[in-house]
C-alpha cells in the first residue's frame, strides 16, 4: 500500500477547526484536540439553542401578554380565545410589544376582543 501525505489537507481541517475554536480559554483554543472536542460540544448547544431560543421567546412573549390581560381583569387564555372569536389576528410577538410599549392600544384590543365576545 502506497503512503498517504495528508500534510495540506489535515492541516487546513485543523486551522479550520482552531479558527471556530477562536476565543475559547486556555488550551481550548490552542490544542487541536482539545479545541476540536469543545467546537463539536459548541456546535451541538448552538444547533439545540436555536431551537430553545423559539420556545423560551413565546413562553415570554405569553408571560408579558397574560401579566397585561390580568390588569384589564382577564386571563391569557381567555384573551386569545376572544381575540379568536373577534378575528383579530395578532401574534404574540406583536401582543407583547403592544402590551409593553403602548398599554392604551393593548387596552383598546382587549376591549374589542372583549366587545366580540
Amino acid at each position: 500500500m502506497t503512503r498517504v501525505k495528508r500534510g495540506n489537507v489535515a492541516r487546513k481541517r485543523r486551522k479550520k477547526v482552531l479558527k471556530l475554536a477562536k476565543g475559547f480559554r486556555g488550551s481550548h483554543s490552542k490544542l487541536f484536540r482539545t479545541a476540536n472536542q469543545q467546537v463539536m460540544k459548541a456546535l451541538r448547544n448552538a444547533y439545540r439553542d436555536r431551537r430553545k431560543r423559539k420556545r423560551d421567546f413565546r413562553r415570554l412573549w405569553i408571560t408579558r401578554i397574560n401579566a397585561a390581560a390580568r390588569v384589564h381583569g382577564i386571563s391569557y387564555s381567555k384573551l386569545t380565545g376572544q381575540l379568536k372569536k373577534a378575528n383579530i389576528e395578532l401574534n404574540r410577538k406583536m401582543l407583547a410589544q403592544l402590551a409593553i410599549l403602548d398599554p392604551q392600544a393593548f387596552a383598546k384590543v382587549v376591549e374589542t376582543a372583549n366587545a366580540a365576545q
